[in-house]
């Protein structure tokens, strides 16, 4: 949906700025984006520039930011934002993770939505998290606790909220992502989701329009062969951030794995090859395959080619999570046996929401406004 900018949008932990060109692609127009993390930063800069935005970038910790003072920086009075949107760290919640809810203090950061809504007092509030926020204790210990203090506390602020767990590939992403969305808005909530578009092959009959759920052989297969990484060195200027960094070990584990499976399945192989892993490990060393979408892009992993003995290139996640080409990610390549400072690139992708499908949320959210 391509539709003038009416509307202005505020971005709370814009990360890589996946979240915000679905907003921006759906119609509006971003005044700032709020980030902690300086390689995401500069990717945003990057993207402000090749764009020739205006947007301000705040590279800041969102609980240090005063709203008021925020607001009147930005020459908007009280409920003059038309859309507030961020996904905050998932972290504490991840059904990955140890799933310290509000005992960590990332897990906080969830409620700096209802601080900045209950200053700007915005049109429609947009919130992503992980499903396991649904599921997640809080001090009293109760499943789904800190989810329902979380939508008690936009009550509070004058919101109603309608949420949803939605299938990234349900909208043309190439990836078994779920997320939660939350979408608030004051008074009565006229805001309806928007419908799937795909779907599992059994479900394409003649009863339902769907079309197939996308593989990622169709986003990744035309990319060519990547740069080789180079040794000791995590910054890049590439700017197609197509780097392979498969180490010699790696790749020699990885020859052993059929297309769409995982090296713990494969228990013919020497014990050194399969390093302790157990069955359970589907996720560890997994070969993608071409005629299926992939499993989460997730930040500790990452996955190998479908084909090709190596893992996947930034740039190969980037086409999986919908990322247009022409978007630049800035920051270091880690290695995988290296550690670098805040995000590599590949985890900036994984810790961003897919653009389409932000994109879809947006459009309806822009249609909403427009009722």
């Amino acid at each position: 949906m391509n539709s003038p900018q009416r509307y202005n949008a505020l971005s709370l932990f814009s990360g890589a700025g996946g979240m915000d060109i679905g907003v921006q692609d759906a119609g509006f127009g971003i005044l700032a984006q709020i980030e902690i993390d300086e390689h995401c930063c500069n990717t945003l800069r990057a993207a402000r520039e090749r764009e020739k935005r205006d947007t301000k970038i705040i590279e800041s910790d969102i609980r240090e930011i005063d709203p008021a003072e925020l607001r009147k920086d930005l020459n908007l009075e009280k409920g003059e934002l038309d859309l507030l949107f961020g996904g905050p760290p998932c972290q504490s919640f991840s059904l990955a993770g140890k799933q310290l809810g509000l005992k960590d203090e990332r897990g906080m950061l969830l409620f700096e939505i209802v601080r900045f809504s209950e200053e700007l007092e915005p049109k429609v509030i947009l919130v992503e998290q992980v499903k396991g926020l649904l599921s997640s204790k809080g001090s009293e210990q109760r499943r789904g606790e800190i989810f329902e203090k979380f939508l008690i506390a936009l009550e509070n602020a004058g919101y109603s909220s309608k949420w949803r767990v939605v299938l990234a590939a349900d909208y043309g992403v190439p990836q078994l992502r779920e997320r939660l969305f939350v979408i608030a808005t004051p008074g009565k909530n006229g805001f309806s989701f928007p419908e799937r578009i795909y779907a599992p092959l059994a479900e394409c009959n003649g009863l339902f329009s769907y079309k197939p759920h996308l593989g990622i052989g169709s986003v990744i297969e035309n990319l060519g062969i990547p740069s080789p990484k180079i040794k000791g060195t995590t910054f890049y200027d590439r700017e197609d951030s197509h780097v392979d960094v498969t180490p010699a070990r790696d790749r020699e584990r990885i020859a052993q794995v059929p297309e769409g499976s995982y090296l713990a399945a494969q228990t013919h192989l020497d014990k050194k090859l399969l390093r302790g892993l157990k069955s359970k490990d589907t996720t560890k060393y997994l070969r993608l395959h071409r005629d299926r979408p992939a499993n989460t892009l997730r930040c500790g992993e990452i996955f190998y080619h479908p084909i090709e003995d190596r893992y996947l290139t930034p740039r190969e996640y980037m086409r999986i999570h919908g990322y247009p080409d022409s978007y630049i990610l800035k920051g270091p390549i880690r290695s995988r046996t290296g550690t670098v400072k805040n995000l590599d690139q590949h985890r900036q992708v994984a810790n961003s929401v897919p653009p389409p499908l932000a994109e879809a949320l947006a459009s309806k959210i822009f249609e909403c406004l427009n009722e």
